[in-house]
């Protein structure tokens, strides 16, 4: 879905206040009520915007050890693997993916022995062959998405 300007400064805006009304942002953006609603509208139906819940840091929940595994399953039973790894609270995100392994978890441990426990759930799947974990050492670029969105609308560089 292609973007402009205004909807780059909609999504940002959004971004940095999220409980902000519409009638705020419309005020803020320099238009009116109804543009503001219909361009929030249009965001929303083409799937950009996706939500508004609260961002949650799992490191403030008692998470503070994150990893990645990236997991081989045995030919044909995908869905019951992804079925599983739904079960198991700790697993933020799963991508399929191309390479040496067949999926790539995102993990969450109260402590590095307690990733062990994680681990070994996520692996007591007779669908999962093997696993190869990473753990995340620092995050010094966390999950953004303002600087695409201001790419995709033609914009320069980073907000300040």
């Amino acid at each position: 879905m292609a973007i402009d300007e205004l909807d780059a400064r909609l999504i940002e805006l959004l971004a940095r206040e999220p409980r902000i009304g519409v009638l705020e942002a419309s005020r803020r953006l320099g238009v009116a009520r109804g543009t503001a609603q219909a361009r929030l509208d249009k965001l929303r139906a083409g799937g950009v915007i996706r939500g508004f819940g609260p961002e949650v840091d799992p490191a403030a929940l008692g998470f503070p050890v994150t990893a990645f595994a990236t997991l081989e399953i045995r030919q044909g039973r995908g869905a019951e693997v992804r079925r599983h790894l739904r079960g198991v609270p700790e697993v933020l995100e799963l991508h399929t993916i191309t390479g040496q392994g067949d999926m790539l978890c995102r993990l969450v441990a109260r402590s590095t022995a307690d990733l062990q426990r994680v681990i070994d759930r996520v692996l007591g799947f007779p669908g999962i062959v093997r696993s190869d974990t990473a753990i995340v050492m620092e995050n010094p670029v966390p999950l953004r998405v303002i600087p695409l969105v201001r790419h995709a609308a033609g914009l320069p560089g980073p907000s300040a």
